[in-house]
């Protein structure tokens, strides 16, 4: 499975990004979709995933102002941000988790991260 995450940038405190992702490879192994990111120093966070179905997790940090969504038809997950703060800034990486079978245990696939810079 292959992921290219795009649509970071630069954004004043308050504004908006969108960022994409799109799968490509065994895409029907896939169950779960998601970004992390991570700042300068800091360990790898959660910021949100998404099921098959739909169903979404978020981090403590971004809820009620992210929403993820997610294409099964373009196999595209989607993180809509708003009411950017600058403690948003970091490295942002999509993420797809094929579950653990009989034979192996799950197995995690990043893409090459997507910069987010938030001005205050």
């Amino acid at each position: 499975v292959q992921l290219q995450a795009s649509g970071g940038g630069l954004v004043q405190t308050g504004g908006s990004l969108r960022l994409s992702c799109v799968a490509s490879g065994s895409i029907f192994t896939i169950d779960l979709m998601g970004w992390y990111r991570q700042a300068p120093g800091m360990q790898r966070e959660l910021v949100a995933t998404i099921t098959t179905g739909g169903m979404s997790n978020y981090g403590d940090s971004v809820k009620g102002r992210f929403t993820i969504s997610r294409d099964n038809a373009k196999n595209m997950v989607y993180l809509q941000m708003n009411n950017l703060e600058p403690e948003d800034t970091a490295v942002y990486y999509c993420n797809a988790k094929k579950p653990a079978t009989l034979n192996e245990g799950a197995v995690r696939y990043w893409g090459q991260g997507t910069q987010v810079t938030v001005s205050s």
